[in-house]
């Protein structure tokens, strides 16, 4: 077999139909097809897991043990296989410590900088703070002009009350015959105390005094040693000048004298929030705590102390109800406001001491009272109620900075780590290009400088330069981590390696794609093969070996429909990718677009200016479909996810979500609810499906309890369930599959021998509808379903709707664990499409195309629009230029990402974009609208 393919022969694994294909190696290959087609299931399922296999196999049974075993995917034979590495499609660490700087390793090296190359400076006061060994310091007294006279003294005592007897004492004994005390020479045989102990004093030992003189370096370098050790490493040299005696003060060790602090010796671990010898002590460097928060205890501060404007003091019980409105009766009398009145119209101080109490009165104040009984109570009940007002504030001690104070004093031209730390990327990138120090620490900062440029590089090649390095892991999309992880491994410089990738363009925008394409083809140029899954267009039209599957999604996919280069599968006439790709097939603009009532029939959001939102006033107009755009990094996800849904879910839901910051939110009485429609998953455990989700499941049992035999039974709908006692395999709990454990292996997932995978005891598979039981519906596609229900109405407008939003491939009882973010969010859009609608909702999408291929798209706006013709408002945060070519109105945002975004570019229809020169978006929209008009009809 030729050693430049990849040849897979016999691949079967989940529904591959003996796929036989040789992928060329050292090239970027592109695989796509339908959603559901087996993309994944040929390229990670198979290619991947093979290869991960292999490597792990041929270690040792020790080190086999530490490592995530995998099984052998069904297929034949696959060789010319290199070391496999996945860059797989998921979200960030959800661990709190875990940031974009520790996550690619530039943390590490930034310790090491301020470590090594770092000015400590003195916390308290900001003086600079140096370590002077004793030749330096007698170097740097030797300077001073010839006869000059010194005195070389050691501070023993520095602004301390007391008539410090012992260290007097100390003197005479080790033979000292001169002090100063508070700056005036005297005899110490003739002192036994200082008088007045009330006061604070200066204490200092006489070591030497001489004259400058070329011959007296040795004398003084003895007073100085001297010196060090009486005071544990500071010295005094008082000079003669003509005002009388100036005072230098040198120290060995890091410590500010005048402020009585020191430091330890500035080492890596002093910068890292993970140890204890960096973190702040008092929120172990996580840089927050959970507080009762003041907006959750009064959401509303239009309400009145009357009307319960004290949410947190409500629904207590009549008893505690009782007590409270005393309480507030109390305050409003003593503090002179109206208990009718608007809490936002209490003076400050008056809120001040409601929240926070007054302490020369017997007010104790909401938030200390909430706060003792939450330390005091044993009532698991109370203490959960109290938790439902706290949020995560900023630290009190270090204001979110997760570093002990000595760390955050320690600076490099100018800056501490937490302040570089909150740079984005591409400003990082620009400090370290321009970091110049003085010489013996730029040769220690020279390493550091070029891996933190490399790899601050790489991340602003794959398109995050947007991001600040002390954003959390865990509130990163899928394709952020993915791009971080793949910056990681461009700069890992591995060869000969097979790299897998997973849709590395999900949430970027067209003008970075370029940027991603030279980061992908750069890893291929260096001697790697490089598969990608993908969708995209642009990545498609780059590759090197185009490989389509199909025809169609899930048992009606998995064969191999064309490959090769580009033209070769658009000169294919099965491919519908190739058709897309030739403009043969395309999804046209609509012909007209809905009229936007942006004055009237709107919700508009005023001042928002959470994140990098710069003080954003927008208005979202009513019944149509809008898109929201601009670069990665802009402000969409803030505007929309965090600031308009969750305020819409405050109000109209009464959630406790604390919105992002805004001053107003408009136009709330022309909608009734709010959904949003996100990619996570739509079950936690591999009991949800797509058919429990949604509702249809419910439908099938009821169907099933009606039979004639079902009914002779006494079989209720409870009996058809697999999560319940009664109709379930107990062998199994319903789960079809026994899961072994295995020491070193992988853990191994067995057919249950009683109910061979088919979760349900014998008697209860013994009832029938039209001769299938119900493992065997279980186990039908959606699109079978569909036929196979089409008399029962309930039943069938339910997977119909499931079908229309592109899964027909995927199976009714199929685990949601198994679902892609994509496929989740379908599912859950289905679900809502199947709802009653009232005309009155918002639906807002967050990048819904994930996952999904040109014919997919154009099944999704057909959904997208249909809940539009009902009268509601959907709203998508998108890229993809076939959503928002469709879209009534775009708000666009950018201009560029992280601290240049948060502004509202443009407004209007996709037309209306295309003429403003400042969009990103109108440029490449505009490619896209005349594209479009040149394809035949």
């Amino acid at each position: 077999m030729n050693e430049n393919f990849i040849h897979v022969s016999g691949a079967r694994e989940h529904n591959l139909k003996n796929v036989e294909i040789s992928i060329p190696r050292n090239t970027l290959t592109v695989i796509t097809g339908l959603s559901g087609s087996g993309k994944s299931s040929l390229a990670f399922d198979t290619i991947y897991v093979e290869g991960q296999r292999r490597y792990v196999e041929s270690l040792s049974a020790y080190a086999r043990q530490f490592l995530e075993m995998m099984q052998k995917p069904d297929v034949e034979q696959i060789t010319g296989l290199p070391p496999t590495i996945a860059i797989e499609q998921r979200k960030g660490s959800s661990n709190p410590r875990s940031t974009v700087a520790t996550t690619t390793e530039i943390y590490d090296y930034l310790r090491l900088l301020y470590a090594r190359a770092g000015e400590p400076h003195c916390w308290k006061c900001g003086k600079r703070i140096a370590r002077q060994t004793p030749q330096q310091i007698v170097d740097q007294v030797m300077q001073l002009p010839e006869d000059k006279r010194v005195i070389i003294l050691s501070p023993l005592v520095r602004g301390r009350k007391g008539n410090h007897k012992d260290v007097l004492l100390m003197l005479k004994r080790e033979g000292f015959v001169r002090v100063r005390i508070d700056g005036e020479m005297q005899e110490a045989r003739e002192l036994k105390e200082i008088p007045d102990k009330q006061k604070k004093h200066n204490l200092d030992a006489v070591i030497d005094r001489l004259v400058i003189k070329p011959n007296s370096q040795g004398r003084l370098a003895e007073a100085v040693e001297i010196a060090l050790r009486l005071s544990g490493g500071l010295v005094l040299v008082s000079v003669e000048e003509d005002k009388g005696w100036v005072d230098s003060i040198y120290s060995e060790n890091f410590a500010c004298v005048d402020c009585n602090v020191s430091f330890e010796a500035l080492e890596p671990r002093m910068f890292s929030f993970n140890s204890p010898y960096g973190a702040c002590g008092a929120c172990d460097g996580l840089g927050n705590k959970m507080e009762l928060d003041p907006d959750l205890i009064i959401p509303d501060p239009k309400m009145s102390l009357t009307d319960g404007a004290i949410n947190a003091w409500r629904g207590g019980g009549k008893r505690m109800g009782m007590h409270y409105g005393r309480l507030t009766r109390e305050f409003a009398r003593d503090y002179g406001v109206s208990m009718t009145a608007p809490v936002e119209t209490f003076p400050k101080k008056v809120m001040n001491i409601l929240l926070y109490g007054d302490p020369s009165d017997a007010f104790e104040g909401v938030i200390p009272n909430l706060e003792r009984r939450f330390r005091e109570s044993d009532s698991e009940y109370v203490k959960h109620r109290i938790h439902e007002y706290m949020s995560m504030q900023p630290c009190p001690e270090c204001k979110g900075a997760r570093l002990r104070p000595e760390a955050l004093s320690v600076l490099v031209c100018g800056i501490n780590i937490r302040e570089f730390t909150s740079y984005t990327v591409d400003r990082a990138l620009e400090f370290m290009q321009n970091l110049k120090l003085d010489n013996e620490r730029d040769a220690i900062a020279e390493p550091i400088r070029k891996e933190s440029l490399k790899r601050l590089g790489f991340m602003a090649d794959v398109g995050l330069g947007y991001l600040t390095l002390d954003r959390m892991s865990g509130t990163l999309s899928g394709g952020e981590a993915q791009r971080i992880r793949l910056a990681s491994q461009v700069g890992s410089g591995l060869v000969g390696v097979c790299y897998v990738l997973d849709e590395p363009t999900i949430g970027l925008h067209q003008r970075d794609n370029d940027r991603l394409l030279n980061t992908l083809v750069k890893m291929r140029d260096i001697g790697n093969t490089v598969i990608v899954v993908e969708h995209d267009e642009d990545v498609m039209r780059a590759a090197d070996f185009l490989v389509d599957l199909g025809p169609g999604a899930g048992v009606g996919g998995g064969e191999i429909i064309a490959q090769g280069t580009v033209a070769e599968v658009m000169a294919n006439k099965n491919s519908l990718t190739g058709a897309y790709l030739s403009g043969e097939e395309f999804i046209p603009v609509p012909e007209s677009r809905r009229p936007t009532a942006i004055r009237s029939k709107c919700v508009r959001l005023e001042g928002a200016s959470e994140n990098n939102l710069k003080n954003v006033n927008v208005s979202f107009p009513l019944g149509t479909l809008t898109c929201i755009t601009g670069v990665s990094g802009s402000g969409k996800s803030t505007l929309i996810t965090e600031t308009l849904y969750k305020a819409l879910m405050k109000t109209l839901h009464r959630s406790k979500d604390k919105p992002g910051k805004f001053k107003k939110l408009r136009g709330l009485d022309q909608i009734d609810k709010v959904i949003e429609i996100d990619q996570s998953p739509i079950g936690k455990t591999p009991r949800s499906n797509p058919a429990t989700y949604t509702g249809v499941f419910d439908e099938i049992r009821k169907l099933f309890a009606k039979s004639e035999e079902a009914k002779i039974r006494g079989y209720t709908p409870g009996r058809f369930s697999f999560n319940v006692k009664g109709g379930r395999c107990e062998h199994c709990q319903g789960a079809g599959v026994m899961r072994i454990e295995m020491h070193f292996l992988p853990d191994v997932f067995v057919t249950c021998e009683q109910c061979r995978g088919k979760r349900y005891n014998r008697e209860t598979l013994e009832i029938r509808y039209k001769g299938k039981h119900i493992s065997e519906v279980l186990d039908m596609s959606i699109g079978e379903a569909c036929h196979f229900f089409r008399n029962i109405p309930p039943l069938r407008d339910g997977l119909i709707t499931l079908a229309d939003v592109g899964l027909s491939y995927v199976a009714l009882g199929q685990s949601s664990t198994t679902l892609s973010g994509g496929e989740a969010q379908r599912v859950k859009l289905a679900s809502e499409l199947s709802k009653k609608a009232t005309g009155k909702t918002m639906y807002i999408l967050d990048e819904p195309t994930t996952g999904l291929h040109f014919g997919d798209i154009r099944k999704l706006l057909d959904v997208l629009q249909r809940l539009v013709n009902l009268g509601n408002t959907v709203i998508v945060i998108e890229h993809n230029l076939d959503v928002i070519k469709t879209a009534d109105y775009i708000i666009d945002l950018g201009p560029e990402g992280g601290e240049a975004g948060g502004r509202i570019v443009a407004t209007g229809t996709p037309e209306e974009i295309v003429a403003c020169p400042e969009s990103h978006t109108g440029r490449y929209l505009a490619k896209a609208l005349v594209h479009n008009s040149e394809k035949p009809t």
